[in-house]
């Protein structure tokens, strides 16, 4: 399986999340324009998702997840990420995206590029893709240490 390298951003056309691609655009639309209220129509609103990522933790269900993006969309940080260098994998009731993003973080005078090894799951719900998993890596652990330093305001 061929990876797919043209980024998804979010400015794409995301329609309705009727297709996995469209629930990605709608994901990375509703991130990078900061909308709390596109990112919940993309997570399931349920007890049962989950959110791992860099900056250490395991969040469950919409309850835990949420307060992490109002924080990222209302605090003095600007972020950005893009999707590429992904695979999808499609059944019948779920899909799942394997890739890469790519970005920045920036807060007072810091400025981390972001290279993060990153995997989706939504599954399908009423119709429509809702994101039920997400996990984040950064390899490099220097990077690791910048990033989680710039965003929890510790040095080592």
């Amino acid at each position: 399986m061929k990876a797919i390298q043209e980024a998804i951003t979010g400015k794409e056309d995301a329609g309705e999340s009727s297709s996995p691609f469209q629930a990605l655009v709608q994901f990375y639309c509703a991130f990078n324009s900061g909308d709390l209220a596109m990112m919940s129509e993309n997570w399931a609103q349920t007890d049962d998702i989950a959110m791992d990522n860099p900056l250490g933790g395991i969040k469950r269900g919409w309850a835990e997840i949420q307060p992490v993006y109002d924080r990222l969309f209302n605090g003095p940080a600007e972020v950005y990420v893009e999707y590429f260098d992904y695979t999808l994998h499609e059944t019948a009731d779920m899909f799942y995206a394997v890739g890469r993003e790519r970005g920045f973080f920036r807060l007072g005078g810091e400025d981390v590029t972001l290279a993060i090894r990153t995997s989706r799951i939504f599954q399908k719900i009423d119709g429509r893709w809702k994101q039920v998993h997400h996990h984040g890596s950064i390899d490099d652990p220097q990077l690791l240490s910048r990033y989680q330093s710039a965003v929890l305001g510790t040095r080592s």
